[in-house]
């Protein structure tokens, strides 16, 4: 209930595939019927055919497996936009960031694409994903005890901030990028170094409540809220991102985890594993 959606309502808002039909002005704009395609912000796409305006659509590179394009959307997105711009340059390459939950999806590339800009980099995980957070090629990799009965991290099972002012060597960070919300609010704002960072761009512990401004006094800390579209303001933001993101994945340096696919008709099911926090990357529905 948190993003109120009136019902009932078609779902999803990423996917991918051939384009079936174009409009005079798409073909103007150089895509054509049977084009491999990828495509975000684009609501009720657990559908068979969605319309997708035109500026919206990511030319899929041969080289690119279809799942994985489709995977890069809000992800790979939301990941690069993270790491190259809601920091507004307080981080510098060299210096130290700590990102939450890169046993997961969102964060997983998120982990990756900081070490291709050259920070370092302190990520969190559960247990039982850790073999995919040590993946990402972390420097320093905290890993969490799942809470009783999920595979979500418990995050009182770690002294989160001493690991970090040990990295640090009692600095902390230069920048946070945490998606998980209530239950790491506070551990970010007391990791972070002077005038350091909190990127705080999730919710999936639940929403990080009001504070006043004064608790970013002790650091003379910042503090960003970002969503995905208010950094893919124009198409050529748009593509500049995603071109990155495909050369990476040709050239070898950004690996995709497409955790599980499942049939259109088990939306349910996919739902439930999702919010069971089973998934150790995207999980999509085919058709």
């Amino acid at each position: 209930g948190l993003y109120a959606r009136e019902l009932p309502f078609i779902g999803g808002q990423e996917g991918g595939g051939l384009i079936a039909a174009t409009t005079p002005e798409a073909e103007a704009a150089g895509l054509k019927v049977g084009d491999r395609v990828a495509y975000s912000s684009v609501f009720q796409t657990y559908a068979e055919y969605t319309a997708v305006p035109a500026a919206k659509l990511l030319p899929v590179p041969d080289k690119v497996p279809l799942d994985v394009a489709v995977a890069c959307g809000v992800q790979g997105l939301t990941a690069h936009y993270l790491t190259h711009s809601a920091h507004a340059g307080l981080v510098q390459p060299g210096e130290w960031m700590l990102i939450h939950g890169v046993g997961g999806g969102t964060c997983q590339w998120a982990a990756q694409m900081a070490k291709i800009r050259g920070y370092k980099v302190i990520g969190t995980c559960s247990r039982s994903k850790a073999d995919v957070g040590a993946a990402t090629g972390v420097d320093k990799l905290v890993v969490l005890d799942e809470a009783p009965g999920t595979s979500y991290e418990d995050y009182s099972t770690a002294d989160i901030v001493k690991e970090v002012m040990d990295a640090t060597d009692g600095k902390g960070v230069k920048c946070v990028i945490d998606g998980i919300g209530l239950n790491t609010w506070e551990i970010s704002l007391n990791s972070l170094a002077q005038r350091g960072i909190f990127v705080s761009f999730g919710n999936a512990s639940g929403a990080v409540p009001a504070f006043p401004p004064l608790k970013l006094i002790a650091k003379s800390a910042f503090l960003t809220r970002p969503k995905l579209n208010d950094y893919t303001v124009t198409r050529e933001e748009l593509l500049e991102r995603a071109n990155d993101i495909f050369g990476w994945l040709q050239d070898g340096r950004l690996k995709v985890t497409v955790d599980r696919a499942f049939k259109l008709d088990d939306v349910q099911e996919g739902h439930r594993y999702l919010e069971a926090g089973k998934s150790k990357g995207k999980v999509l529905y085919e058709i």
